[in-house]
């Protein structure tokens, strides 16, 4: 039973992660584009670059990143559930 509880504990919140990142509620895909752009500045200025970061990934690939985080948590969802009913 406890595998049970942990499966759909763990699949919720992926999936309502996934879907704010992938509906981009409350610009959280933004969020994260400037959280990883502020940390890449952090690291190169730890190197001593001094310079502009390169932005490595933009909102759309977090968006996309989103679903796939909200497809997995579906997908432990169910399995908890059915592992629940059996």
């Amino acid at each position: 039973m406890s595998l049970a509880f942990f499966l759909l504990t763990l699949g919720t919140i992926s999936l309502v992660a996934g879907i704010a990142l992938a509906f981009n509620i409350r610009d959280a895909a933004g969020a994260a584009t400037r959280y990883a752009a502020a940390n890449a500045e952090l690291a190169m200025h730890a190197r001593g670059d001094l310079g502009t970061p390169k932005r490595v990934m933009s909102k759309q690939v977090y968006r996309y990143l989103g679903a796939v985080l909200a497809l997995a948590g579906l997908v432990l969802t169910l399995g908890g559930l059915l592992e629940l009913a059996f």
